[in-house]
C-alpha cells in the first residue's frame, strides 16, 4: 500500500476517533437528562433500584450514543495508531463538560475551562505528530508481531504485576491507595487494545471476503478481550466505589494512556520510524491533554469567583490605588513584632513632655 493509502487510513481512524469522542461525551447528557425527567416526575431513581429508565426515549437515545461512539472508538484502532487513538478519548471528558454547563446548567469553572483549552490544544499537536506505525494489514503479520520477543516480555510482566496486584498488594492497600486498583485497570487496558486492534484487522478481513472465521487467532483474540474488559470493568468500578470520581478518572486517563503508548510502540515499532521533533511532539502534545484533564476534573468543585483576582483585574479600582495599598501592606509588614510596648512607650513620653 502506498504512502497516500496509509495516509487515506490515518485519517479514516482519526475522524472515527473524533466522531467516537463526540457520541460519548454526548451519550452522558442524554442520560442525565432522562435520569433527571424520572426524578421531576417523582418516579424512583436508577439509584434508589428503580428502573423506570428503561421508559424514558432520551436515556435510550444516550444509550445508542453510546454504542455508535463504542463502535466507532473499535474501528479507529483499525486504521490508525493506538498512540493516537487512546490520548483522543479524553475529548469525550472534554465534550461531557461543555454540553454539561450547556444543557444540563452546571457550572464549569475557570479551571475547568483552561482544562478545556489544554486539551484541545495537546489533541491537536498530538494529530500533526502521531506517529505512522508499521504496517499490519493482516492476521498473518499480526501473528508475528504477537511472537516478538519484546511483546512476550511486556505482556509477561503485565500479568505477574496484575496478579501482584489484585492478590497481594490489594487486599492490604485496596482500600487506602488509589493506585492499587487503577494501576490493574491500567495494565490491562493496554492488552485489551492490543486485542482491539487485532479484531479490527480482522474484521477489515472479513468484509474483504477472507476467510477469517477459520482463523484461530481471530478467535483467541475475542476470548483475550472479553476477559480483559471484565477485569477493567470490575476493578475501574471498585476504584470508583472506594474514591471520588474526580481522583480515579485522572489518574485512570494518564495510567491507562502510558500504558497502551508503551505497549503500542513495543507491538507495532511506532517509535523507530519517527524524528526527534515528531517524538517530543507527541510526548509534549500527551502531557498538555494530562494537565487539561487534571484541571478539568481535580478542581471541578473548587469555587473560583472574581473576588480572588487581584483588584486591578476586577476593575472595582484604580491599578494606582491598589499598588498604595499593596506598599501599605508591605510597610505594615515590616513593623516592629511587639508594636503595643513601642505604642506604650511612646504615650509615656509624650506624657511626660506634656507635664514637663
Amino acid at each position: 500500500m502506498g504512502d497516500g493509502g496509509v495516509r487515506g487510513g490515518f485519517y479514516v481512524g482519526l475522524g472515527l476517533a473524533l466522531s467516537s469522542s463526540a457520541f460519548i461525551g454526548s451519550s452522558f447528557i442524554l442520560k442525565k437528562k432522562g435520569l433527571l425527567r424520572l426524578c421531576r416526575r417523582g418516579r424512583a431513581r436508577a439509584g434508589q433500584g428503580g428502573h423506570a429508565y428503561l421508559q424514558e426515549w432520551l436515556w435510550w437515545a444516550g444509550l445508542l450514543c453510546m454504542g455508535i461512539g463504542e463502535a466507532a472508538n473499535f474501528a479507529a484502532y483499525a486504521f490508525a495508531p493506538a498512540t493516537l487513538v487512546t490520548p483522543l478519548g479524553a475529548l469525550s471528558v472534554l465534550v461531557s463538560a461543555v454540553l454539561s454547563s450547556v444543557f444540563l446548567n452546571e457550572q464549569l469553572n475557570v479551571h475547568g475551562k483552561i482544562g478545556c483549552i489544554l486539551s484541545i490544544l495537546g489533541s491537536t499537536v498530538m494529530v500533526i505528530h502521531a506517529p505512522q506505525e508499521e504496517e499490519v494489514s493482516s492476521l498473518e503479520s499480526m501473528a508475528e508481531k504477537l511472537k516478538d520477543p519484546g511483546f512476550i516480555v511486556f505482556a509477561a510482566c503485565v500479568l505477574v504485576s496484575s496478579l501482584l496486584l489484585i492478590f497481594v498488594a490489594g487486599p492490604r492497600y485496596g482500600q487506602s491507595n488509589v493506585l492499587v486498583y487503577v494501576l490493574v485497570c491500567s495494565a490491562i487496558g493496554s492488552l485489551s487494545v492490543s486485542c482491539v486492534k487485532g479484531l479490527g484487522i480482522a474484521l477489515k478481513e472479513l468484509f474483504s471476503g477472507k476467510p477469517v472465521l477459520k482463523e484461530p487467532l481471530g478467535w483467541v483474540l475475542l476470548v483475550c478481550l472479553v476477559i480483559c474488559i471484565s477485569v477493567q470493568i470490575n476493578y475501574l468500578n471498585k476504584a470508583l466505589d472506594i474514591f471520588n470520581t474526580s481522583v480515579v478518572t485522572p489518574i485512570y486517563y494518564v495510567l491507562f494512556t502510558t500504558a497502551v503508548m508503551t505497549c503500542s510502540a513495543i507491538l507495532f515499532k511506532e517509535w523507530q520510524h519517527m524524528v526527534l521533533d515528531n517524538i517530543i511532539g507527541t510526548v509534549s502534545g500527551f502531557l498538555t491533554i494530562v494537565s487539561g484533564i487534571f484541571l478539568l476534573h481535580a478542581f471541578r468543585d473548587v469555587p473560583f469567583t472574581p473576588d480572588l483576582l487581584p483588584l486591578f483585574l476586577q476593575g472595582r479600582a484604580d491599578p494606582h490605588s491598589s499598588w498604595r495599598s499593596a506598599d501599605q501592606h508591605q510597610s505594615c509588614q515590616h513593623q516592629p513584632l511587639l508594636p503595643s510596648e513601642d505604642k506604650g512607650s511612646r504615650s509615656t513620653e509624650e506624657e511626660e513632655g506634656e507635664e514637663g
